[in-house]
């Protein structure tokens, strides 16, 4: 049997975009283990001092600040080509919600 190409073509693309995802959500997972890691380090839990409740240093604030950064326009490269789809999911939904009110009132006719 012959295989479509574009199918093979559409199959590639879907398991570039699963793989991208999951990219992000590890990102994701390793920003908040290292960061929460780090946040642990500057309460003193690993060195055996009492915590220190108060307000952290900025030191503290500029990874996961600029990491986030970073984590945030992944996620803009990896979801942001899905506005088409959001598009067509709201346009889908308003007509959805036509033809309901559409059947309402026509049986009230």
């Amino acid at each position: 049997m012959i295989e479509d190409p574009t199918r093979t073509e559409k199959l590639e693309r879907a398991k570039k975009q699963v793989a991208e995802i999951k990219g992000f959500y590890i990102h994701l997972i390793i920003y908040i283990i290292i960061n929460l890691l780090l946040l642990l380090v500057a309460m003193g839990v690993f060195s055996g001092d009492s915590f220190r409740f108060g307000m952290p240093s900025w030191g503290h604030f500029t990874t996961p600040f600029f990491w986030g950064i970073g984590l945030f326009f992944h996620g803009l490269k990896v979801f942001g080509s899905k506005s088409k789809f959001l598009k067509d999911w709201e346009e889908r939904k308003i007509k959805e919600y036509l033809e309901k009110e559409d059947e309402t009132l026509n049986k009230f006719k």
